[in-house]
């Protein structure tokens, strides 16, 4: 199985849409970005999946993975928020806002709509939101440990399709400004997870 082949097989449906959309409004991420965790995270390699729920629709800050925002811009006041959680769980100081490391060690950094209009938050979720609810399913045909991180209430509602007895789920609420305050933070999702996977033998997230 792969992702590739998860794509191909789904991606048809919507991909006149969404190219369509591209067409007319200005869209986020960049085009050939949109299937950037899929790249950098083959379906093999996946260990941690976290579920954003929509890219940023301000110019420059969406890249392709979820909560990611490239070296050169002011980060998000949500990746703020999770690095200083970070800071607080692992002692670890991160000023590198490009997620692309974390990706390319096996966490699967994944919006429900992989692309947005301009300025306006969800308006690609109605033609996305079955496609990556699919690709949630894809993932629980791989029997190889996985741990789903699920921030705030939009993707903990996601814990329905998450159903192989060898994945787990660790949840609080969202980082963003609104939410970090009510369980985020001290909620230790990076150090959980690392011990799931220390206890399955599996090589920890450097985060």
């Amino acid at each position: 199985m792969s992702f590739e082949r998860f794509i191909l097989d789904n991606y048809k449906n919507i991909e006149g849409i969404i190219k369509e959309e591209y067409k007319n409004n200005t869209c986020y991420p960049k085009y050939e970005d949109i299937f950037k965790a899929f790249k950098l995270t083959p379906y093999e390699n996946v260990k941690v999946v976290i579920i954003g729920q929509d890219p940023y629709h301000t110019k420059g800050y969406a890249n392709g993975l979820a909560f990611s925002v490239p070296n050169n811009i002011k980060i998000s006041p949500s990746l703020a928020n999770i690095f200083k959680e970070l800071k607080s769980d692992l002692n670890v100081e991160r000023s590198n806002s490009d997620l692309s490391d974390w990706a390319k060690q096996g966490v699967f950094l994944i919006n429900a709509s992989l692309s947005v209009i301009e300025n306006r938050p969800g308006s690609h979720l109605k033609y996305w939101e079955s496609f990556t609810d699919e690709c949630i399913k894809y993932l629980e045909k791989n029997d190889n440990v996985i741990i789903y991180i699920l921030w705030g209430n939009f993707a903990k509602a996601k814990k329905n399709l998450i159903t192989n007895k060898n994945h787990y789920i660790i949840e609080s609420s969202h980082p963003s400004p609104l939410g970090a305050y009510h369980g985020f933070f001290g909620s230790k999702p990076f150090s959980k997870c690392n011990e799931i996977l220390e206890k399955n033998n599996i090589s920890k997230i450097n985060w």
